[in-house]
């Protein structure tokens, strides 16, 4: 808990990180500090609708990173744009995230698409552990298995994973977000 309090006292300010994710109904186990970091580009002069949508946003960012920072130890540095042309959401291993449809201005989303950001379905490791449709790496395999028992997988098609990838709105619960950021940061480990 000291390490939590100081890594929020540390990260405090606009676009960083400090509302923690919602009670999940069983205790959490607290992971080593991260350093994922985010900010959103704003207009110098927001209209009612940019002004809405970043509160969103913010919302949603707030509690993704948060439950990343304090599940995870995984780093990344992330810069939000609000974008209506975009229909849903987006994330890009650059490090980029794109929200357009308010609908999509979720923690749900922000969980997804940090988890794009820092490779899923984006990057070379990617390629390398999902042939035929399912997660080849053994960390985040045996975790699944943990949760779901001896014959869960994870699958994989589209850049996206299930179970616990968090690709549709009604997929989401305290759980499932906490299971979705172990299971992203198992694939690290594993040469995500």
């Amino acid at each position: 808990m000291v390490v939590a309090a100081l890594a929020a006292a540390v990260l405090a300010g606009p676009g960083v990180a400090q509302a923690a994710p919602p009670a999940a109904s069983a205790p959490r186990e607290q992971v080593a500090a991260a350093s994922i970091t985010w900010n959103l580009e704003r207009a110098s002069n927001p209209t009612q609708d940019q002004r809405t949508a970043y509160d969103l946003i913010t919302a949603a960012m707030n509690a993704a990173v948060a439950r990343y920072n304090n599940l995870s130890d995984l780093g990344k540095s992330i810069t939000v744009r609000y974008d209506p042309g975009v229909p849903t959401a987006d994330g890009n291993i650059n490090g980029t995230i794109r929200f357009g449809n308010r609908s999509y201005m979720t923690e749900r989303t922000a969980l997804h698409e940090i988890a794009h950001t820092i490779g899923v379905g984006t990057s070379s490791g990617w390629s390398s552990h999902t042939g035929q449709g399912v997660w080849s790496g053994a960390q985040a395999t045996a975790l699944v298995k943990q949760f779901d028992g001896s014959a869960a997988k994870l699958s994989t098609g589209g850049g996206h994973f299930w179970p616990y990838g968090l690709n549709y709105e009604n997929e989401f619960s305290n759980t499932a977000g906490d299971r979705h950021v172990q299971i992203v940061a198992a694939m690290v480990r594993d040469g995500l």
